[in-house]
């Protein structure tokens, strides 16, 4: 087992995944660095929300290595991988996954709380990030007095609030207006370079993409090619046939 290149934060190598013997990821190998922003392009059903899984430990590749800061995560175990989601990784899925027994604030401050945060800290903590995402008006309500844009904006804020290393979004403004994904990006985007944090955002939506510093494309679960959108910069594989020995 041949370790990644120091200068990416999450690499990832000869991934492939099925379900139910349908192949959802044939072969995928890339690298993400500190505080890049890298958008994973192709249409539904290409491979993207199962690459970002397998990427954020949520799910275990059938083949292939996952490393983040230079330590394997396809050999943790259950636990060391749900850690891990808890402490360095933040998740936006496409639907907002809100507890609704919990209020706005309550469900941002959860990650923080979980990891045995002070409930004074967690609470401001997620109030910042909500009045960020103009929801800071609804933090008593609960998700079911919350309309759709609400409880998106909520899950941003959750995720943003735990100050991830790597933040996933699985579509994150597809229940959203244009308007208000157009705002929610700007945000995702300028906390992402304010605080250095790496964000792996998946999307179907080219104007979406735009906002990278980078994309890769998938088709059929297959990498069809990067392109960088701020620099000419090598794509991960490239970086990584220097550094592997096979």
């Amino acid at each position: 087992m041949v370790a990644p290149p120091d200068n990416d934060v999450l690499w990832a190598r000869g991934l492939h995944h099925s379900y139910g013997g349908s192949p959802a990821l044939a072969g995928i190998s890339l690298g993400v660095r500190e505080g890049e922003i890298l958008a994973v392009t192709g249409p539904r059903g290409s491979g993207k929300t199962t690459l970002l899984r397998c990427l954020s430990a949520q799910l275990a590749p059938s083949e292939g290595e996952v490393w983040f800061n230079s330590s394997p995560v396809h050999t943790l175990s259950a636990r060391g991988r749900e850690r891990l989601r808890l402490d360095r990784f933040g998740w936006i899925d496409t639907q907002p996954q809100l507890v609704a027994e919990l209020t706005a604030w309550e469900n941002a401050a959860l990650p923080l709380l979980l990891r045995g945060e002070g409930h004074r800290t967690a609470r401001h903590t997620a109030a910042e990030w909500l009045d960020r995402l103009d929801v800071g008006g609804c933090a008593r309500r609960r998700p079911d007095r919350l309309d759709q844009s609400q409880r998106q904006r909520v899950a941003v804020a959750r995720a943003l609030a735990s100050a991830p290393h790597v933040l996933f979004a699985d579509e994150p403004t597809a229940p959203l207006h244009r308007t208000d994904g157009t705002q929610v990006l700007r945000t995702l985007t300028a906390a992402a370079r304010s605080h250095q944090i790496t964000v792996v955002l998946a999307t179907h939506d080219p104007d979406v993409a735009t906002l990278a510093d980078r994309t890769l494309a998938l088709v059929d679960g297959r990498r069809a090619g990067a392109a960088s959108a701020a620099t000419d910069a090598p794509d991960a594989e490239s970086r990584a046939a220097c550094s592997l020995s096979v």
